[in-house]
């Protein structure tokens, strides 16, 4: 039996935290299972923290809007026009310029009934794709693995570009891989130390201690797997000039992961804090300029190698704002709010419905008119051509925009 001292175990620990998210049938890719060029992928950017929808997309044309934001509202001719009625905020000129290529869509009053304003249990709400009165330990994304990757000879699989994993993509049998850097993941699970104990476990066999054992087993795989993640993620590399942030090194992982034919259909990412209770104007530009800049070069890259009509881009976030202002130059957590969904392979695009409506408000909230399982069941079910209605144990309408 082999006996871990305490700093060692939780060495091994962490990289088993990793390993934990690898599905099993990332095996299978080493054996050259690659489907062709043209599968649909699906990139979730989590706007964490609770993004100001109104401040988004902007009902320029509304009084009741800039009534109830003296100091914050957007100015009428700072806003990009959308239509008659909206605007987007100026932050988001590569958004303005997707929309006008017909490449975006702008879905309003997206929600779901009885709204949660905590942070934490709203998330947990998209997350999981739960009702507000139900408390599920799997998420959307993970029971879409749970299905896909059930006896399929090519499975498929998601990553999140992340250093640790959203419940979204924690399924009941399989989990999503999270990871900041291919090159990064295959140096850790092939450190002198953990291939040792790789060895020293092979020769003496089963420990004793579960815990251990478990270990062992998710590092093999580990190393395993982070191998060829590597290796395909060395096949390609872009040539593009991402911006020097978070969110622009993440994207350009995920831009040179799509370019291999990894056989990836889910990546997910996250940017915030969107939670805006001081001084809104300023964080919220800072932050989609950020957006705005990466999601450009993104898009950009997709195009000119070829891609960008197998992508779909879907942004959200836990909540809202409310309509008006705080005394603090920032607004509060509210309930629905606008999603973006942004590729080449729209079936509708621009704005798909009507904006909010502001004189018919609950508790000073925007109601919400489109469950936010309805975009999930459409992109399951008509975009990663799943079983929407098992994986989201409900069967929710389906729009269509793909």
């Amino acid at each position: 039996m082999l006996i871990l001292n305490r700093r060692r175990f939780l060495q091994v620990g962490s990289l088993a935290s990793a390993s934990l998210m690898l599905p099993k049938f990332l095996k299978a890719f080493e054996k050259g299972e690659l489907v062709p060029p043209g599968n649909k992928v699906l990139v979730v950017i989590q706007l964490s923290g609770g993004n100001d929808g109104l401040n988004t997309i902007i009902p320029y044309r509304n009084d009741i809007y800039y009534r109830s934001r003296p100091a914050l509202g957007i100015k009428r001719d700072a806003a990009l026009g959308l239509n008659d009625d909206l605007g987007i905020h100026p932050a988001l000129k590569g958004f303005k310029a997707l929309y006008d290529e017909g490449h975006l869509a702008v879905l309003n009053n997206v929600g779901y009934p009885n709204p949660d304003r905590s942070h934490f249990r709203s998330m947990d709400i998209w997350h999981t794709a739960s009702d507000s009165k139900d408390y599920w330990g799997s998420g959307w994304l993970g029971r879409y693995l749970d299905a896909q990757c059930k006896g399929c000879d090519k499975p498929t699989q998601a990553l999140e570009i992340d250093d640790t994993l959203s419940l979204a993509l924690k399924g009941e049998q399989v989990k999503g891989l999270a990871l900041t850097d291919p090159t990064r993941l295959f140096g850790t699970s092939n450190e002198k130390y953990f291939k040792s104990l790789l060895k020293k476990q092979q020769q003496h066999g089963h420990d004793e201690h579960d815990n251990a054992d478990y270990l062992y087993k998710t590092m093999a795989e580990t190393v395993s797997s982070a191998a060829y993640i590597q290796q395909q993620h060395k096949t390609f590399k872009s040539t593009a000039a991402y911006p020097n942030s978070a969110l622009g090194k993440n994207l350009k992982t995920i831009s040179e992961l799509i370019m291999t034919d990894i056989n990836t259909s889910v990546y997910y990412v996250s940017h915030g804090s969107f939670d805006t209770h001081v001084g809104q104007d300023g964080q919220q530009k800072r932050l989609f300029t950020q957006l705005d800049d990466a999601v450009k070069v993104f898009t950009d890259d997709l195009k000119k190698n070829n891609r960008f009509q197998d992508v779909v881009v879907m942004t959200f976030s836990e909540f809202g704002r409310r309509v008006a202002q705080n005394a603090s130059g920032g607004t509060d957590h509210g309930t629905a709010n606008n999603m973006f969904l942004i590729g080449g392979g729209l079936k509708e695009k621009g704005v798909l419905n009507e904006g909010p409506d502001l004189t018919n408000l609950q508790d000073g909230d925007l109601k919400y008119k489109v469950d936010f399982k309805s975009v999930y069941a459409t992109l399951l079910g008509n975009w990663l051509q799943a079983d929407d209605a098992a994986i989201l144990q409900h069967k929710y309408e389906r729009l269509n925009f793909v």
